[in-house]
Order: C-alpha cells, then sequence, then structure tokens
C-alpha cells in the first residue's frame, strides 16, 4: 500500500515532533552493543527528514538528546557526542543541498566543544534555506525550557520592561525556546513507550500523539506517511464540542 497517496497534502502539521526511542532495545535483539542502535538509526533520521521536508513539513524537531540522558554510562554519552559529531559533519551538505535549515534546542552549552563547533558551523551555513526547519533538541528538557524562559522573564521585571501583571502565556511562550516556532501538532514516539518524557511540556499542550511499537532504526518514510494519515483522521476541537467546529 503507497500511504503517500493517502497524505493530504492540504491539512499536513506544520510542526512534527519526534522522539527517537528504542535504539538500545534494537541493538540487544541483534546481540549488539546500544551505540549500534544509535549508529543504525541515522538512517531512520535521513528519512524522516527528507519525508518531511518533501511533503512539504514546515518544522520537525528530533529529541535527540535529554538532560536526562547524560546520566548514561560515560562510554554511551561519549560514544553518542562523536557520533552527533561525525554525522552533523557528514550531513550538512546534504541539508544545505536540500534548502533545509538547522537549529537547535536544549542547553548546548553543555555539549563537548567539538558538539558545539559543528553546530554553529552547520547553523551558520544553513541558516538561509527556507524549505523546512531541522531542530535538534540536544541536552535539552521541558522543565529545563520552563526554567530558563522564567529566569529571563524573571530579569526583565527586574529591569522594569515587563510588568508582572502583564505576563501571559504569549510571555511565557516568547522566552522558551522555541520562541517563533509554531507548536507540534503532532508527537510521534517509537518503540510503544506511552509517556513524553519531559519534552517541550509547554508546547505539547494541545498536540496529537502518535505511538508505534516500532523501534526507531526501523522507521522509514512510510512510518511517517501512517503517523501523518492517522493525525489527519483526527478532529481536533481545543476545548470545543464537535458541533461547534461544524458551524
Amino acid at each position: 500500500m503507497n500511504f503517500r497517496e493517502q497524505v493530504d497534502l492540504d491539512n499536513l502539521p506544520k510542526h512534527i515532533a519526534v522522539i527517537m526511542d528504542g535504539n538500545g532495545r534494537w541493538a540487544k535483539k541483534r546481540g549488539g552493543l546500544r551505540i549500534f542502535g544509535h549508529q543504525s538509526a541515522i538512517t531512520a533520521v535521513r528519512e524522516t527528514v527528507e519525508a518531511a521536508a518533501e511533503l512539504g513539513v514546515e518544522y520537525l524537531t528530533l529529541y535527540a538528546f535529554s538532560t536526562e540522558n547524560w546520566s548514561r554510562p560515560a562510554t554511551e554519552v561519549s560514544a553518542l557526542m562523536q557520533l552527533l559529531v561525525s554525522t552533523i559533519r557528514k550531513e550538512t551538505a546534504t541539508l544545505n543541498k536540500n534548502n533545509i535549515r538547522l537549529q537547535t534546542i536544549g542547553n548546548t552549552d553543555s555539549l563537548p566543544k567539538a558538539c558545539q563547533r559543528e553546530l554553529l558551523e552547520a547553523i551558520e551555513i544553513t541558516k538561509g534555506n527556507k524549505r523546512m526547519t531541522l531542530v535538534l533538541a540536544l541536552s535539552y528538557s521541558g522543565r529545563w525550557d520552563i526554567a530558563q524562559a522564567m529566569q529571563r522573564i524573571a530579569v526583565e521585571v527586574g529591569h522594569g520592561t515587563i510588568a508582572p501583571q502583564d505576563i501571559d502565556e504569549a510571555t511565557i511562550a516568547g522566552h522558551l525556546s522555541t520562541a517563533g516556532m509554531p507548536d507540534p501538532e503532532l508527537l510521534i514516539r517509537t518503540s510503544g513507550e506511552q509517556r513524553i518524557s519531559n519534552f517541550l511540556l509547554w508546547q505539547l499542550a494541545y498536540t496529537e500523539l502518535y505511538i508505534t511499537e516500532l523501534l526507531w532504526p526501523d522507521f522509514r518514510k512510510e512510518n511517517l506517511y501512517e503517523a501523518i494519515i492517522a493525525f489527519q483522521k483526527r478532529e481536533r476541537r481545543f476545548g470545543k464540542t464537535s458541533e461547534q467546529l461544524t458551524k
């Protein structure tokens, strides 16, 4: 079955977020180390980015490394950081060729210097691209994001540029790391886990969740199409009734 033909291109989510889960389990099933799963996941990332850009999705955010991931074994974290550096270096030219802009969200100052350099270079090279924005969430957590927004707002209150009574949802959204981006309309999580794992806590308030048992290294373009088709079949009411939507 060709799922792409079933995708309604006039009803695409502008922003898709993905929790890429299951790399370790995928590797364990094959008798390999966890890093083997992370390496094998690069194909899934490439196919997902390509498929989203080809369809016309405007923003794709990938949860690549959470703040909690720092507590994993040091050997795995080190290998992940090396893989991140080499992957960005290899893929930047492809992103640029396909008119895709790279951005990051998260506490990237905590990343190794080599990672920071590669990221900054790739962001600079691709900054003028307009087809799609690929956002890597690195050393990211939703609680960190909200906390840093509160800190920035508090500084502005202290300077007198914002009055406490004027702080509203738009003020908070404008100080999050995703400021200027639409909130995700669709969140995809692989591996069957049914939680959001401290990801985009503010931004996911009305996001549609799509959970698949598929482990991330096995995710391909057809699986993205399936998720979008499922999203397009849902009624998004935002607190209203079905009857109100039809008026």
